[in-house]
């Protein structure tokens, strides 16, 4: 039922996460809040701190993104696996437990220059599993995050590192705006590896790329332009996603995954931003609650 669906605030959208943001998406009624860890760094010291800020709003951190200061990303290279696995194992242990997060959303690093071939995915596929069977022993889900200009970014790439990796050990998110803009069917992918899912990221594109299948938008375009949309945009089919999660009697998390407004494109404030995309929830979709 749609009434085990919950909302969460992406931190990209804030930059560092801070009490004003807190107080931001308890504002909107927001029951959860997913920071990066790069934006962090004022908490990462005194997670407790972070918890009690958030319980006094009633909003719970589902979980914070991977990167940042002094942890590796890299996910590919063999003679990084140890250093990019402790780093993980570290940052779940210290601070995702302090909030009791059932999964671990991570970005996989850059992509590779030539693309992402067979034998990237294999590695890949080989320090999430590993890295997951470490994050389990805590409880916690490992879940990649198919991202573009990642190197998990093409739909044949997303479906050969879930085919290659034990559900048991390795969930994923998938990003509806990402998938689409990496050439994926947003809709086909989440309702193919539906079993799969830890949470979900909701952002849309433009129009114009709706049934997009590639090539993918270069990092130059996004700067010249944002490539990232509010919900309703119309180039992701979020209805038709709202309709699967809830015929398909999803419980869990969809994070609003919105980047940081910009002005100089009529975009607005970040309180603009999460207005726009909580009153599309709800007049759109008819969420009946968040």
């Amino acid at each position: 039922m749609a009434a085990d669906i919950h909302f969460a605030m992406g931190g990209a959208i804030f930059g560092d996460f801070t009490a004003d943001a807190v107080r931001l998406i308890a504002k909107y009624g927001l029951p959860g809040a997913e920071p990066y860890r790069g934006g962090l760094s004022a908490w990462l010291d005194q997670p407790q701190a972070l918890r009690d800020l958030l319980d006094e709003h009633n909003v719970q951190l589902i979980t914070a993104s991977n990167g940042g200061a002094g942890q590796s990303t890299e996910f590919i290279d063999p003679a990084k696996r140890a250093e990019t696995i402790s780093d993980h194992v570290a940052f779940c242990r210290d601070f995702l437990q302090i909030f009791a997060c059932s999964h671990f959303k991570i970005n996989m690093g850059r992509r590779p220059e030539n693309g992402t071939t067979a034998a990237d995915i294999k590695a890949i596929a080989e320090t999430v599993t590993e890295l997951g069977k470490r994050t389990l022993d805590m409880g916690v889900r490992i879940a990649p995050h198919p991202h573009i200009w990642g190197p998990i970014e093409r739909p044949e790439e997303v479906r050969a590192l879930l085919d290659s990796t034990d559900p048991e050990i390795v969930s994923w998110i998938p990003d509806t705006a990402q998938l689409n803009l990496g050439g994926g069917d947003p809709v086909q992918l989440i309702g193919d590896y539906y079993d799969r899912l830890a949470a979900v990221h909701w952002k849309d594109s433009k129009a114009s790329y709706r049934g997009h299948s590639g090539p993918t938008p270069t990092l130059d375009m996004h700067r010249e332009q944002i490539l990232y949309k509010d919900l309703g945009a119309g180039g992701v089919d979020h209805p038709a996603i709202w309709d699967l999660l809830v015929g398909r009697g999803y419980k869990g998390w969809v994070t609003l995954d919105l980047d940081p407004p910009r002005p100089n494109e009529g975009e607005g404030s970040v309180d603009d931003k999460i207005a726009i995309n909580c009153r599309y929830l709800k007049e759109r979709l008819k969420v009946p609650n968040l």
